[in-house]
């Protein structure tokens, strides 16, 4: 199975094979090294910008302008925030202009903790992205995931904010990309270049099809009838191995936790979110970005201005630290963001709650 940087490099290919994709380029992007994630290994398209994040952002906005499609990376959400005026530019464009002129790009800028990234290398940015509109905002959670998401926001009129979480760029999938090979040894030699000279390497990439996640559309992960767990990017998968061991363990039953994955935070599925949550009746949203003023706070106060005489218990919400960065050492940074003990005891006592 593809990990999610091999799936983000495969759809850049088919991007530029099939949606006149012209232009991927940020610090490192292009040969030979592909991105510091590898991500964009091989793509034809890819060149090197100078280390500019203001730079890159203009010229992605120009390039929208011209209406043609790009993918401009920002090489760590860490260095995007000296940009917001531009983003905020560029989610203005289409409605300033009278629709005039709209701004099909994508900036791919990878985010959030896991990676022992120290201070300057484990911002979130969601909650930042979502205060932005005009902008759609994407954080898959799986490499099957990333492949249609960032197809999606290619071929979307709008400017798209696509983040990959760091730590799951290299995390293998579960379900093969359509036209991946299902030899991942044989995926490696098609796509993944050499250590060591790669002046003379092209890729041979398999036969990939297309593929397309409506962006704003969520998806239930585990089905359950008596809490709602909403989440995204690589929370995903650290709230179903939390459920996965509260089930081993005989703290709570197979069906007692629905887990979602709203895969958009914008736009997002609220018609998802609702139904579950009057079905279960209670509510627990978690990410790794920080406390005040998080998304999921929006999403709590939504639940209890729309869905209150629903509700059995008040919505919970579990976010980072209101810290000013996160430390290197591993204590530090577990401190900083949501851990599994953290999850598990508030999805027990929400459980517990009777009306």
């Amino acid at each position: 199975m593809a990990n999610m940087a091999q799936a983000i490099r495969m759809a850049l290919h088919y991007a530029e094979e099939n949606y006149q994709l012209h232009d991927v380029f940020g610090q490192d992007v292009g040969a030979p090294l592909g991105g510091v994630f590898t991500a964009t290994q091989g793509i034809q398209c890819a060149w090197n910008s100078p280390l500019d994040e203001r730079g890159i952002i203009g010229m992605a906005i120009g390039i929208g302008m011209a209406g043609k499609r790009c993918v401009a990376e920002i090489q760590f959400a860490d260095y995007i925030f000296n940009t917001m005026d531009l983003l905020k530019l560029a989610g203005n464009m289409y409605w300033a202009s009278h629709g005039q002129y709209s701004i099909p790009i994508v900036v791919m800028t990878p985010v959030g903790a896991g990676i022992r990234g120290s201070i300057y290398h484990s911002h979130s940015f969601d909650s930042w992205a979502s205060r932005l509109p005009g902008w759609k905002i994407v954080l898959p959670s799986n490499p099957l995931d990333a492949y249609g998401l960032l197809l999606s926001s290619i071929l979307d009129p709008n400017p798209v904010l696509f983040l990959p979480p760091k730590a799951l760029m290299r995390v293998k999938g579960k379900e093969l990309i359509p036209g991946e090979p299902e030899d991942e040894k044989e995926l490696k030699a098609m796509i993944d270049a050499p250590i060591g000279d790669r002046t003379q390497w092209k890729p041979r990439w398999p036969r990939l099809k297309e593929y397309l996640i409506p962006l704003g559309k969520g998806r239930i992960v585990k089905e359950g009838n008596r809490v709602t767990l909403v989440t995204w990017g690589r929370y995903v998968g650290i709230c179903e191995q939390v459920i996965d061991d509260l089930i081993a363990s005989a703290m709570i039953d197979s069906t007692d936790v629905e887990l979602i994955d709203l895969r958009s935070i914008y736009p997002y599925d609220w018609p998802l979110i609702k139904e579950s949550v009057k079905k279960t009746r209670k509510v627990l949203f978690v990410n790794e970005d920080t406390e005040v003023t998080n998304f999921a706070e929006h999403l709590s106060y939504r639940v209890t201005k729309e869905l209150f005489y629903e509700l059995w218990a008040p919505p919970q919400v579990i976010a980072g630290r209101h810290v000013p960065g996160i430390g290197l050492h591993p204590n530090l940074e577990d401190a900083s963001v949501p851990g599994a003990d953290e999850i598990k005891k508030v999805i027990i006592a929400l459980i517990q709650e009777v009306p």
